[in-house]
């Protein structure tokens, strides 16, 4: 069971449905392995909790 791992500042339901459907895709096509066997995890921030250079995402923006 490949599993991929999507660590991202919050996003809305239609976007990950994309992400979803386009790493599965890809990944299918680069490796040959059935989009069934593939498992996805995103992960969500709120970009005042990911730090960047020093400063929270949110303040440099």
């Amino acid at each position: 069971m490949p599993v991929i791992k999507v660590e991202i500042t919050k996003q809305t339901k239609e976007k990950k449905k994309e992400m979803i459907e386009k790493l599965t895709k890809t990944m299918n096509e680069v490796t040959g392995i059935p989009e069934q066997a593939f498992t996805i995890y995103i992960n969500e921030y709120e970009s005042e909790s990911i730090g960047v250079g020093g400063l929270p995402l949110s303040e440099r923006k």
